[in-house]
């Protein structure tokens, strides 16, 4: 078996998560988070887009963690989001984590907006 040392550069990955944190690069952060190549900051949830219109440019698809269960983006924040040309992917939360730290450690422009589960 080969194994290859993973380089997240400025990106920092998702060490874990329980009811109501999330905890990413040693540091638990409670309630809604944003994540991505220029660090993790609390975030106010679907209400809230600056931060994530922001993102256009610097990363290609955005994964957004929406809790314990999938639902659905409002439709006006996923046009938003496109016409930026920022790619979406929507799933639950522990989905969202586990995927955004294997595209990460391809070396993929992707940031992760989470939810709490």
């Amino acid at each position: 078996m080969r194994l290859n040392e993973i380089t997240y550069n400025n990106a920092i990955p998702v060490d874990g998560y329980g009811p109501g944190f999330f905890r990413i690069g040693g540091k638990v952060h409670e309630g809604a988070v944003l994540t991505g190549p220029d660090g993790t900051t609390a975030w106010s949830g679907l209400d809230e887009t600056a931060p994530l219109l922001s993102l256009s440019g610097t990363i290609d698809v955005l994964l957004v963690g929406m809790g314990a269960e999938i639902s659905h983006l409002p439709p006006a924040l996923r046009a938003s989001l496109e016409g930026a040309g920022i790619g979406v992917e929507v799933m639950n939360s522990p989905a969202a984590c586990r995927t955004y730290n294997v595209l990460l450690a391809e070396g993929r422009r992707i940031a992760l907006a989470l939810l709490p589960v």
